[in-house]
């Protein structure tokens, strides 16, 4: 008994002590909260897009919590990123009851992400667990866009990975490369793993940036995954240029490339997304942002009208870390999409709504 005290003994010193030498751990914590109202004025929901699927209603979009953990100077590191709201539940569809149809883990619905880090140089880091994807403009969590309805290429692109991916970071260009689970699954449901790539880089100055984005899978000819698809290949263009300290611009352009089994009824093809962000801050704290999205899908594809073209103008209005967000958004399509009032379709529609968003 006595020796296994002074070997237990041993041991929580040696940890403890080994701890203690390393005075670079860091944690910090952060998060926000957002909510929003929408209405459409022909009193229908006329909503094809992310995290805005209401009408008439006040609603709560996200909680969020994140951690962030970092040791031994930044060489490893870990987050943890929490959502609670019908924002976050969205965003995890696959993950729920099993008799949904889901993957049968509720718990992880509130796991925006989750993963390690190991960096063993400055200029590689490995990162393994959940993480937000890398395709697009726009992300999950609302203090990190300017406009707060989002676009069609962000909800009908990827929106997290799980698996291990490896950043490679120069003086004048990046890389990353991964291997994932098939797109926005916690938990995998299929033997489909995705590659996913990134090559980035940008002026000395830091006023262009320019992204070149993947994700797909190359062949699966039982269509043994969630999309029922031969293939499914996206590739992504991000561009960001600083204009003056008044005026910036964003473009997001995207084509995703969907290839059908033999036995599917289903057409082969592609569609096609690009959107424009005109950003302008006449004073410090009102910005106003435009975006202009035009999708299009000849063979209709994926969605069901040839192309659709949304204007969306919002205004940020912030008071220290609240935002509001007043915004109003224009809507058109080749076909009959949207509904009037009195049930009848029609190829256009017009939606406002008003945000406020903290982050602390």
């Amino acid at each position: 008994m006595l020796r296994k005290f002074f070997l237990a003994a041993a041991t929580s010193w040696l940890f403890f002590n080994a701890n203690a030498q390393d005075t670079t751990k860091t944690l910090a914590f952060s998060g926000s909260v957002d909510g929003y109202y929408r209405y459409n004025f022909a009193g229908k929901t006329n909503n094809f897009t992310s995290f805005t699927n209401s009408q008439n209603s006040f609603e709560l979009g996200m909680a969020s919590l994140r951690a962030d953990a970092t040791a031994m100077k930044g060489k490893v590191g870990a987050t943890v990123d929490l959502g609670f709201g019908r924002r976050v539940e969205e965003f995890s569809y696959n993950d729920g009851s099993s008799a949904e149809g889901k993957n049968g883990f509720a718990s992880l619905t509130p796991v925006k992400q989750a993963y390690l880090t190991f960096a063993p140089s400055a200029t590689v880091k490995f990162t393994m667990g959940k993480f937000a994807t890398h395709i697009g403009y726009e992300l999950l969590d609302a203090p990190l866009n300017r406009n707060y309805s989002m676009s069609y290429t962000f909800t009908n692109g990827p929106f997290f990975h799980t698996g291990v991916k490896a950043d490679f970071t120069t003086s004048v260009i990046s890389f990353m490369v991964g291997i994932t689970n098939y797109t926005d699954q916690s938990t995998a449901t299929t033997s489909t793993k995705n590659l996913i790539a990134q090559v980035s880089g940008g002026t000395k100055n830091g006023k262009l940036k320019i992204y070149l984005n993947y994700s797909g899978f190359g062949r699966s000819d039982s269509g043994a995954n969630p999309s029922g698809l031969k293939s499914l290949n996206q590739v992504d263009l991000v561009v960001n240029g600083i204009i003056s300290s008044k005026f910036n611009v964003g473009y997001n352009g995207t084509i995703q490339s969907r290839k059908q089994i033999k036995s599917s009824a289903g057409v082969d093809g592609s569609w096609v997304g690009n959107a424009l962000y005109l950003n302008f801050d006449p004073v410090e704290n009102i910005g106003l942002t435009l975006r202009s999205e035009y999708i299009s899908d000849n063979k209709t594809v994926y969605f069901n009208t040839k192309n659709i073209f949304a204007n969306t103008l919002s205004l940020n209005y912030k008071v220290g870390p609240l935002t509001i967000i007043p915004e109003l958004r224009f809507e058109t399509a080749q076909a009959d999409i949207f509904l009037k009032n009195d049930g009848a379709v029609t190829k256009s529609t017009t939606s406002a709504l008003l945000a406020a968003v903290y982050k602390f």
